[in-house]
């Protein structure tokens, strides 16, 4: 199949135009009209998961994150991104991202991690300027209210959390509860407009645990941790569209970062 008939069945989805305009979305290495066999999903572009990928004859990996964010000057494998960049054109596997595009499709990233915390009825938190459904962030109400810390609790366990970092918890239950995967703490007054009891994302800084002023309790997850859902829903998007292409959910896309708990 051709990368090109991959990249629609994927831009269907997220098309390319929602992607912020710092982002670097779409085909990264690689030329549309190539032939590949088989996808391997995944956060990033590491070296693991190209290992991964060689080693399960996957000729195009599919990302969240960019492997090239920032412009390269030069390719003399001085860092992991030039030496994975370099290691994808010599060993013909082409690299593919779905990063703020994806972020802000409808049904995109924050609807998934909401839905996996049994948040119902969602609504965009901040939306796009289209007007079509599009936007960053969600917000949405459970079943019933829970306690907070029980909530929090359940939320570890179900997304495998090693740690959650939180402000202090302003109401003993919560019901209304606002996502954003990634890194999300700009839309913190978003949250708290929309009359969010507790506000989910990552990569918050010291002072965006005290913004909240007692109006909600802000918890970060970790970046990460928050999009890890990318893999199965570039899954199903894959295997809904493309029912003979061969896709794989990687095993090796691992967390950066260690906690030593």
């Amino acid at each position: 199949m051709k990368i090109r008939d991959i990249a629609e069945a994927i831009e269907r989805f997220a098309p390319l135009g929602l992607q912020e305009s710092y982002d670097n979305a779409g085909l990264i290495v690689g030329r549309p009209d190539d032939e590949v066999h088989k996808a391997l999903l995944a956060v990033d572009v590491t070296e693991a998961v190209l290992d991964e990928a060689e080693r399960e004859g996957c000729d195009l990996v599919v990302t969240h994150h960019p492997i090239v964010f920032h412009p390269l000057k030069r390719f003399n494998s001085s860092d992991y991104v030039q030496r994975c960049v370099e290691r994808a054109i010599r060993r013909g596997i082409a690299l593919y991202a779905c990063h703020t595009n994806l972020d802000s499709a409808p049904d995109g990233m924050s609807w998934r991690l909401a839905e996996l915390l049994g948040v119902e009825r969602l609504q965009v938190l901040q939306p796009a300027a289209t007007g079509d459904g599009a936007g960053f962030g969600v917000v949405g109400e459970l079943p019933a209210p829970e306690p907070t810390e029980a909530f929090m609790r359940r939320m570890m366990r179900t997304l495998e959390l090693k740690a959650v970092r939180h402000s202090a918890v302003v109401s003993p239950e919560v019901r209304r509860i606002a996502v954003c995967t990634g890194a999300g703490a700009s839309l913190i007054g978003d949250a708290r407009r929309a009359g969010a009891d507790l506000y989910i994302t990552a990569d918050m800084k010291y002072n965006d645990f005290m913004t909240p002023d007692g109006a909600l309790t802000v918890a970060d997850i970790g970046h990460f941790e928050s999009e890890y859902c990318a893999i199965q829903l570039l899954f199903d998007v894959l295997s809904k569209n493309l029912r003979t292409f061969a896709v794989r959910r990687s095993e090796c896309s691992c967390n950066p970062v260690n906690y030593l708990i």
